[in-house]
């Protein structure tokens, strides 16, 4: 599978959010790394066609996305920052309800739903309402939900935002389990955990792409660290470790 964006710019008014984005995303774990209006979300939402290009072409295994159309939804798994679950809901109902949304028929979810709650150690929860969920079980749960139908492209925005150590761990091990057989995006400003989870990383500051080659295949071959790549591109502006 290949996910090709070729000069894609995107404005928001006079403001230009991404600008000239060319990459080829094959299967993998990538992290985004930049800061805060660096251009992250306006990709992410570009990807998962929330948004649509200025400019340039998103094309999936050759064919344009707007071509797609609906089937190219399908292929989509998002992940979002915020929390906004249904409180009242058990576990197990909002991933029936999500499967519902998106088209799944009750055999094929009844099948899906309890492997992904085993998957991701909610089935002992799977009953219990949302809103006694700690933050860790609800990213977990929102990650179960992206998993439905099998999507072969998934998309994180900001993953561990407010959890502890050790939540945050056990989410990055969960995004990295996934590297084998998808496409997998996650943008954060967490060094640490593009260091841990990503197999690839890019570098976005002011809606451009930076030009980073040879720093990342340092990270790569240990040579030097994530963070240290960070500083030399970005400063500490906005770094979380």
């Amino acid at each position: 599978m290949e996910l090709m964006l070729s000069g894609v710019t995107k404005n928001y008014g006079h403001f230009t959010a991404l600008q000239d984005f060319t990459y080829v995303f094959k299967e993998g774990v990538y992290g985004l790394l930049g800061p805060n209006g660096a251009g992250k979300s306006t990709l992410m939402n570009l990807i998962t066609g929330n948004l649509s290009p200025d400019r340039g072409e998103i094309l999936l295994d050759g064919k344009n996305i707007k071509d797609l159309g609906i089937s190219y939804l399908k292929h989509i798994g998002f992940v979002p920052q915020q929390q906004n679950l249904y409180p009242t809901f058990t576990g197990k109902r909002f991933l029936y309800y999500m499967a519902a949304l998106k088209g799944m028929d009750k055999k094929r979810a009844d099948l899906e739903i309890p492997e992904i709650l085993n998957m991701l150690n909610l089935t002992k929860q799977q009953d219990k309402k949302i809103r006694e969920y700690s933050g860790g079980m609800k990213q977990r749960l929102l990650i179960g939900q992206a998993l439905l139908d099998h999507p072969s492209i998934l998309i994180f925005d900001e993953p561990t935002a407010g959890l502890d150590p050790k939540e945050r761990i056990g989410i990055r091990n969960i995004i990295s389990g996934f590297s084998e057989d998808r496409i997998v995006i996650f943008a954060t400003h967490v060094v640490s955990d593009v260091e841990k989870a990503a197999t690839e990383v890019l570098f976005l500051k002011d809606g451009l792409l930076l030009p980073a080659q040879k720093e990342t295949q340092d990270w790569k071959d240990k040579k030097t660290s994530l963070e240290e790549v960070y500083l030399h591109f970005f400063g500490d502006e906005g770094m979380s470790l």
